[in-house]
């Protein structure tokens, strides 16, 4: 086998007036692609114009960009996955050189990190949104990305039939990205070129209620994958309050024996109890997320590898 099956995948809700465009570009980027276009049950001629423009077409009723690429992640088998939207907003002529930056170094994940063509390609709302929530993941997970929200990217056989896929939708990035981070996969980045919507689309995502999304999916994934780290942060502030309530109770009955502030003194008992309750919870917690990680690394592991470049 001396060439790699690639497949785009194209999901789209109401993007009539752009999908045409982005399948002519990537068919014309990667003239031996299959371009998959998915449907999330738009209300427009998405899906009759991608159609007519020779894209396969598909079509997922749950809404959410998440609900999405799981469907597209189960139904499609290949060796390498380009996933973008289908906005027009990406440069389909950067994919030769994002599929080549995972062959070459044999990586699962290459992300294209947004470089704007105008003021106007990216919103300030969405730019600071993206700025702060890359960071908090970096903090916490040590990332390795820097555009943990772009659209665009470049996926390994073995990547897409590990990663779960659990958010609904555009969470979806997020999970993507901690998916790989950790697992510990060899990702990387490139940048490539951003540009405004076509006159006429709308874009879908809405700034602040999908921000918060974001956020919640960031707050999950933390408990779930830190949970020792989180559970001490709650059995911090626990103890803190504890302390803060029963050091005058303290003082007090050294003074004198007594403890007029009874009531004080049980609720800085039930917090000191409930801080030791979620140290606790924290420890055995994280001895079941590092068996789940072990079993998500076996089956990672468990996936044959599709392709390799020549003399790799």
């Amino acid at each position: 086998m001396t060439e790699p099956e690639v497949v785009v995948l194209v999901p789209c809700y109401n993007e009539e007036i752009a999908v045409r465009k982005v399948i002519e570009d990537f068919r014309l980027a990667l003239p031996a692609a299959t371009i998959f276009v998915y449907d999330n049950n738009s209300q427009d001629s998405t899906a009759e114009v991608a159609r007519a423009a020779g894209a396969i077409v598909r079509t997922e009723p749950l809404r959410g960009k998440g609900n999405v690429v799981r469907r597209m992640f189960a139904d499609v088998a290949a060796d390498i996955y380009v996933l973008v939207d289908g906005d027009d907003t990406y440069d389909a002529a950067s994919a030769p050189a994002l599929i080549r930056k995972l062959l070459e170094d044999s990586l699962d994940m290459v992300s294209a990190v947004r470089v704007e063509n105008s003021a106007s390609a990216y919103r300030a709302g969405h730019r600071l949104g993206n700025s702060l929530l890359t960071g908090f993941v970096a903090w916490i997970f040590s990332s390795r990305s820097s555009d943990m929200l772009s659209g665009y990217r470049i996926f390994s056989h073995r990547f897409v039939k590990s990663f779960p896929a659990l958010a609904t939708g555009f969470e979806i990035e997020t999970e993507l990205t901690v998916h790989a981070l950790e697992l510990r996969l060899p990702i990387a980045e490139l940048p490539t070129p951003y540009r405004e919507r076509p006159p006429g689309s709308v874009s879908k995502l809405n700034t602040y209620r999908d921000g918060l999304r974001i956020a919640r999916m960031i707050f999950l994934l933390i408990k779930g994958e830190k949970p020792l780290a989180f559970f001490l942060v709650v059995s911090g502030l626990f103890a803190i309050a504890a302390l803060v309530l029963g050091f005058p109770v303290f003082v007090e009955y050294g003074k004198t024996g007594l403890v007029p502030r009874l009531p004080t003194a049980v609720l800085s008992m039930g917090l000191m109890v409930m801080a030791l309750l979620s140290f606790t919870c924290g420890l055995v917690l994280d001895t079941v997320t590092r068996g789940r990680m072990e079993a998500k690394r076996l089956a990672y592991l468990s996936i044959p590898i599709r392709f390799t470049k020549p003399g790799k």
